[in-house]
């Protein structure tokens, strides 16, 4: 198995995004039976524990055995899962929950995953995992049948809670969002105010304000060349997005590694915008060799005035946020003047193991953490919305949320529903992004890398 990195109407992640509010910051950014594929939902009866945050000491059947949990620990923190996880227990006291977790956790869980013996329940986020990757090579539990009709704990349909619908490979489900956040870019809105500069609103303000910062001494754009996902999320697929008349079907023809999709005229147009970017000298010349939190400090010490990134920035960095800094945000500043916004979506997904030993007590923590309360506590601790719809408003929301669902309720805005590529095509266009920040390889060079790795792939 190889691992990787990864990354609705408009209407239903609007009410989704309306969760962070209750955060006051916004969140962030890798053996045993397989007969449980095929069994129905858990009756109400058999899971009776699990639908109170308090035991029922009453009920039939309790969950039992050992329960173990993988989850990545990054700029959503893990006060939640902590916080979920405790409730759960309380819920089955007789199951024994064993937590996996960390910032390095899917790196040191690799070997368990190669060797058939992984986690029961599985949180895909952060590096070296990629839902479609897993589901591809047969890591992951088919849960097509089984959210047909599940319910979460207060019997409420799954389905029919989430804001965006689980991912289909080859018209199969394996991974649920939990997380439903947008990329895009952010900038610090008193440091503009202060000197003036105009705040963008499409490609050409974009262009004009980052010639005036550059005036001015600071290096327009930053972003992290360690791990490229974030300015292709954020600035490039955007702007394949907008080139291609608002449609984003050729992104989604991409990620299903559609050879022509990559060849399109569209690619090269938004391929030349990261090139006038380069040319211009407004990007950081740091940024190639750098990471996430080192561009993130940069940025937040106004060195740079754009930088990259998803809705977890502000929570990422809570510690070192300046008492003065406010953050803007734009889901994108690729689209031509009087053009719609595009908002490329990010998801963190969850999913249960096909080797899990313990696929009831899997099944039923699915049922659990997917409820309005365990949404509302999401937003509460790690400052994210979650993919459970909800109408939760808060005036106390932080100024770059409510810019943030602004751009999200509007019908100027172009909401993308999470596209995952394959792990190798991912990787490729990373690295030909970073090759062509620094001027290795022209547009053209990008597009013939990709489509020798994606050729490759449909072999």
């Amino acid at each position: 198995m190889t691992f990787t990195v990864k990354k609705t109407a408009a209407g239903a992640l609007a009410i989704a995004m309306s969760l962070a509010v209750l955060a006051g910051c916004g969140g962030n950014n890798g053996g045993g039976s397989n007969n449980a594929a095929n069994e129905p939902a858990p009756s109400a009866a058999s899971n009776t524990a699990a639908e109170n945050t308090q035991p029922d000491s009453g009920s039939e059947s309790k969950l039992t055995g050992d329960f173990t949990i993988q989850y990545f620990v990054g700029g959503y923190g893990d006060k939640w899962w902590k916080q979920v996880i405790a409730d759960f227990k309380t819920a089955n006291p007789d199951l024994n929950i064993k937590e996996e977790a960390g910032p390095q956790i899917n790196t040191q869980n690799k070997p368990k995953w190669i060797a058939g013996n992984p986690p029961d329940f599985v949180y895909i986020d952060g590096p070296e995992l990629n839902d479609r990757q897993m589901a591809e090579d047969g890591q992951l539990e088919d849960l097509t049948e089984w959210m047909q009709t599940a319910t979460n704990v207060d019997g409420v349909k799954i389905l029919d809670l989430l804001a965006q619908q689980p991912p289909q490979y080859d018209g199969k489900m394996y991974n649920i969002p939990l997380v439903l956040n947008s990329w895009g870019i952010f900038y610090n809105k008193a440091l503009f105010e202060k000197n003036g500069w105009t705040e963008p609103t499409d490609w050409d303000t974009f262009m004009s304000s980052s010639e005036a910062i550059k005036a001015a001494g600071t290096t327009p754009f930053i972003h992290t060349g360690k791990y490229p996902y974030y300015i292709n999320s954020s600035f490039l697929f955007p702007a394949i997005v907008s080139a291609n008349g608002n449609d984003y079907k050729l992104l989604q023809d991409m990620g299903n590694s559609q050879v022509e999709a990559f060849k399109s005229p569209v690619v090269l147009d938004a391929l030349n915008k990261v090139v006038e970017l380069r040319d211009k000298g407004f990007i950081d010349k740091a940024s190639a060799s750098i990471n996430h939190t080192d561009s993130q400090m940069l940025f937040l010490q106004n060195k740079d005035a754009y930088i990259p990134n998803g809705l977890w920035l502000p929570n990422e960095m809570s510690k070192d946020v300046p008492a003065d800094f406010k953050f803007g945000f734009i889901p994108s500043v690729t689209q031509k003047a009087g053009d719609k916004v595009v908002a490329n979506t990010s998801t963190a997904t969850v999913a249960i193991a096909k080797n899990a030993k313990n696929k009831e007590a899997a099944k039923a923590f699915l049922q659990f953490i997917f409820s309005v309360k365990q949404a509302s506590k999401f937003a509460e601790l790690s400052g994210a919305p979650s993919n459970i719809k909800g109408d939760i408003s808060s005036s106390s929301a932080p100024d770059f949320v409510k810019q943030a669902a602004a751009y999200l309720t509007a019908d100027t805005t172009v909401v993308v529903p999470t596209v995952t590529f394959n792990q190798d095509v991912d990787k490729a266009m990373q690295d030909a992004t970073v090759a062509l920040t620094i001027g290795k390889i022209d547009p053209q060079g990008w597009v013939d890398r990709v489509v020798k790795v994606v050729e490759k792939v449909n072999k």
